[in-house]
């Protein structure tokens, strides 16, 4: 005689067949997310670690310039006070910077600071260095191509394309306030106000359209406000600013623009530079 199980223990044998298959599915199911959120943490940690890495190394290097580097005229010692502003504003970055956009923006203040180097060296008539990578909006803004006196509400403004007693304040070019800004020296850093406020006055626009209009290489040379409806009607701030950015500021950084042989070399010294950019000491 055979033996014979009940048809309702083999009901609950397949019940717990089927309970146990799906505790194993969800098991499995929950260490694959734990396993893939995990992968994505140490990655996303890596990167923010490579972009502090990265910005650290920059911000070291300004430190560096503006250790050892001394103004010997008006223009290079605003330059140099600029560029130290530029190295104190990178370190309080660097302290609060929690994720790649904000490491990110550590480096272009210390790209910044570094424009304000080779400015400086400019002014003192050494070896400027290798070309550094643009800053956001700064081939837009275009530069100062001729010398340029003007007067605004009674007030006597200046711009040249090159360093002098009288103008002494340098500006990188870039976006201020949404405004290019043309790189050039000034007679003083009448941007600086929008860049506080983050909006530029009617004084500052007559001024923007008096200083460059006609002006070759500057961007809306025909007008601070034709350059504001332009905008108004392509809408691309954001979009110039995001782009300069990432490719600029990207292209620029991860691309090894700067460690072919340009500033890893060893660093500026206070007396100049040892043997050059092209292979050695910056």
């Amino acid at each position: 005689m055979g033996l014979r199980i009940p048809l309702g223990l083999v009901r609950e044998l397949m019940d717990m067949t089927g309970t146990i298959i799906t505790i194993v599915v969800v098991v499995l199911i929950a260490a694959g997310v734990f396993w893939l959120v995990r992968q994505r943490s140490a990655a996303q940690a890596r990167e923010l670690e490579d972009a502090r890495s990265e910005a650290r190394r920059w911000v070291e290097r300004l430190g560096g310039q503006v250790l050892n580097l001394e103004g010997t005229d008006d223009a290079s010692r605003q330059a140099m006070a600029d560029a130290a502003e530029r190295y104190n504003a990178a370190g309080s970055q660097m302290d609060q910077a929690r994720s790649v956009t904000q490491a990110r923006q550590v480096t272009e203040t210390a790209y910044e600071g570094l424009y304000y180097v080779r400015a400086a060296r400019t002014a003192m008539g050494l070896d400027p260095g290798p070309e550094l990578p643009p800053l956001p909006g700064q081939q837009r803004a275009g530069a100062v191509s001729e010398e340029r006196d003007v007067e605004v509400e009674g007030h006597a403004y200046s711009a040249s394309p090159n360093p002098s007693d009288r103008n002494r304040h340098y500006y990188p070019g870039g976006t201020v306030a949404g405004r290019p800004v043309p790189q050039g020296w000034y007679s003083e850093p009448w941007w600086r106000p929008a860049l506080i406020a983050g909006a530029w006055g009617v004084g500052s626009m007559l001024l923007f359209s008096s200083m460059f209009a006609g002006m070759s290489g500057v961007a809306y040379a025909d007008g601070f406000d034709a350059g504001m409806a332009y905008d108004d009607a392509q809408g691309d701030v954001g979009a110039d600013w995001g782009g300069d950015q990432g490719g600029g500021m990207d292209g620029g950084m991860d691309g090894g623009g700067f460690d072919g042989g340009g500033f890893d070399g060893g660093g500026f010294d206070g007396g100049g530079m040892d043997g050059g950019f092209g292979g050695g000491d910056f």
